[in-house]
């Protein structure tokens, strides 16, 4: 029942994609770094992980899509209304260029308050355009941070939600700049 569950969604969730921000095409052979295209056989879900966090992910997310490294460069290149949050906690993080710091926004038990608090956060963000693109990151695709984040977004409405599996671990693999994001608090 489950993978019935799972696979109507996946279709739901295509038959919606429309008014979602195109993903650039690239010209040079496509390229993974960092594990992002990794299949760890972790089965998608649709409700947030609790902790621990470091582990594998899987290769998709029910209800939004997911972004590769030269994919999501090009795309910020030729969109600036892409919103980009980072949702790793730590005191020393660096993450890419333009990217939003909400630390704590990847926790897998968002209860009430939390869920307002977030989705306030995002409205603020957004400018309250469920439509905008909002792409959520952390360390690599070994961690649920982004993932979960990601799913409260779908949650509260979001319709071009972004998943960028490979992190801030695949954007350093690919030899692109990263700089400290700027704190967002909510």
């Amino acid at each position: 029942m489950r993978q019935i569950l799972l696979a109507i969604f996946a279709f739901l969730s295509s038959v919606l994609a429309f008014g979602q921000v195109p993903f650039p095409q690239n010209p040079q052979p496509s390229a993974a770094f960092s594990f992002e295209d990794k299949d760890w056989g972790v089965e998608a879900r649709t409700t947030p992980k609790g902790a621990p966090y470091h582990a594998n992910t899987p290769t998709a997310i029910p209800g939004g899509r997911v972004i590769r490294t030269l994919e999501l460069k090009a795309l910020l290149e030729s969109n600036k209304q892409v919103i980009v949050v980072d949702v790793l906690d730590s005191s020393t993080r660096t993450s890419i260029p333009g990217a939003l710091w909400l630390s704590g926004a990847g926790d897998g038990q968002f209860f009430y308050a939390e869920k307002l608090r977030f989705s306030a956060a995002l409205e603020k963000l957004t400018n309250g355009d469920k439509a905008c693109p909002i792409v959520f990151l952390c360390a690599s695709s070994e961690c649920w941070l982004s993932y979960n984040a990601s799913l409260h977004a779908i949650e509260a409405g979001y319709r071009d939600v972004i998943w960028y599996r490979g992190g801030t671990n695949a954007w350093t693999d690919a030899k692109l700049e990263r700089i400290k994001p700027e704190r967002f608090n909510w």
